[in-house]
């Protein structure tokens, strides 16, 4: 039988997803190629001495979206990991004697919005009816189109759904029709904090993410979020995926407009009919292939609005905490200073937010027994200054408030340290700008405002992951690879 060979660049969500839907097709086979030792991208694991480290996504919602993923070929989550939802879904601490447990019962967290503003639990009915609709349309048909031309979108009753979804609306104007309270506020705007912009910033469409996290709830894969990319390589694998792993690639070699073969650091060359490039955007169009064929100029790139870097520290502890959950959201600081410094006048912020992950409280797998796994966050502009003295400054400064707000002693129980930054984005992805998240789900940025998922000048080049359609996210990111999979499938007589 005479296969097309795709090939695929990087084993994160997208180009694992990429990889498995072209894999089912039998008229090609598939290799996916990973420049790290391991698979994962971001989302790769580390051990030491009994601690399981999540290098990257920690939060798991949108079980639905992971739920269509694996039933398209035939399996279920539950084939490869056991769910557990959490419960209090999160903390939210405003200061040492103010924390919010947010409850995973929709009733419970009614009353305790009731609590902060009389009146805001029906308000939430209201606020969710919308964000449930925007869900549906949003994550159940708007993500998945390709976003290649104006025509995807130029249906009658697309574009009243486009008008009831808020598109042209600020997320930071949505909720404050609906909500007084600025504790309120605050809470309801954290979701878009994954979208890589302030709420100003952000359309209100994306007021779904609320109904993603109240609604559908938050939830853990035991073992850690690497069993997810686990049970996604067993399935690549069973279908057919060929994963060589050290395999960094050095260019894409293409001839009059079409790529031919991939070239390896190492030397190798890897002959191609397809190729689908899940690395980063901005490192494939500018370093892998000629600059005759780069979709984009670095001038474009430079205007790019980037989602944060983050700096992330690692933590073996040698006992259990008190007063922390599973997760933890910092904001005992004002927001502004901190979202200036990280998409206004970028710099390292004076009094930054964070967020803490405690995973070992809820899976006592990751974590030697009588000790803790913790993972801290602070999010960061791109392309920053990194070096480990400002990286240990930054630790002291929330560790202060992490002691002080949880009333223990932290810092003299660590037993394992390691820290991650822009630098290690850079070396470890390639990532532009150091960025953590991808790009900016702002209006100018969305569908087809978005770097394209093809190039332009090669008429066999993809694009899938966190810089292209839909998104940066885990959900998004999953969506992405299975959306470039039927662009490819469709135009290559596959």
């Amino acid at each position: 039988m005479n296969q097309k060979h795709v090939v695929v660049i990087g084993s994160g969500f997208a180009g694992l997803s990429a990889a498995t839907h072209l894999a089912v097709n039998k008229s090609c086979r598939v290799t996916l190629l990973e420049k790290n030792s391991t698979p994962g991208g971001r989302a790769r694991k580390f051990e030491h001495q009994g601690f399981v480290f999540d290098m990257g996504p920690s939060w798991y919602w949108m079980p639905d979206v992971f739920e269509d993923y694996f039933a398209k070929f035939g399996k279920k989550p539950s084939d490869y990991y056991d769910l557990l939802r959490l419960d209090p879904s999160y903390a939210v601490v405003y200061g040492k004697d103010k924390v919010l447990d947010i409850p995973a019962n929709l009733d419970e967290f009614k009353k305790m919005l009731d609590g902060i503003e009389p009146g805001a639990g029906k308000q939430l009915d209201e606020f969710l009816a919308q964000a449930k609709y925007k869900y549906e349309v949003g994550i159940h048909d708007l993500v998945k189109r390709p976003s290649r031309s104006l025509l995807e979108f130029a249906s009658l009753g697309l574009l009243v759904d486009m008008v009831r979804m808020d598109i042209f609306q600020s997320m930071a104007k949505h909720v404050r029709k609906f909500f007084k309270s600025e504790e309120i506020i605050r809470l309801m705007e954290f979701p878009v904090l994954f979208l890589g912009e302030t709420a100003e910033n952000i359309p209100a469409l994306y007021s779904l993410m609320n109904y993603a996290d109240i609604a559908l709830g938050t939830w853990y894969p035991k073992k850690g979020m690497h069993e997810i990319i686990k049970g996604m390589v067993s399935l690549a694998e069973e279908k057919g995926v060929s994963i060589q792993y050290d395999a960094e690639v050095e260019e894409i070699e293409i001839e009059n407009g079409v790529a031919k073969r991939i070239r390896l650091v190492n030397g190798e060359k890897i002959e191609a009919d397809v190729v689908i490039a899940g690395a980063d955007y901005h490192h494939v169009d500018k370093h892998l292939v000629n600059p005759k064929y780069s979709n984009y100029s670095e001038e474009y790139w430079d205007k790019r609005v980037m989602a944060p870097s983050s700096l992330l520290f690692y933590l073996g502890i040698d006992k259990k905490l008190d007063n922390l959950r599973h997760h933890n959201l910092f904001f005992d600081e004002p927001l502004g200073p901190h979202a200036d410094a990280i998409y206004k006048n970028p710099r390292w912020p004076e009094r930054p937010l964070f967020y803490a992950s405690v995973p070992s409280i809820t899976d006592p797998t990751v974590a030697p027994e009588g000790k803790e796994n913790m993972f801290l966050l602070i999010p960061l502009a791109p392309d920053l200054e990194d070096s480990e003295e400002m990286r240990e400054k930054y630790y002291n400064i929330i560790m202060d408030r992490l002691e002080t707000i949880t009333g223990q002693e932290v810092r003299s129980h660590v037993i394992y340290k390691r820290s991650y930054a822009h630098a290690d984005f850079k070396a470890d992805y390639h990532a532009f700008k150091g960025n953590a998240y991808g790009l900016a789900n702002t209006l100018t940025q969305t569908a087809i405002l978005k770097p394209a998922l093809k190039n332009k000048k090669v008429r066999n080049l993809y694009y899938t992951g966190q810089l292209t359609v839909p998104g940066p996210g885990v959900p998004p990111s999953l969506i992405s690879g299975g959306v470039v999979a039927n662009e490819v499938m469709k135009e290559n007589n596959l």
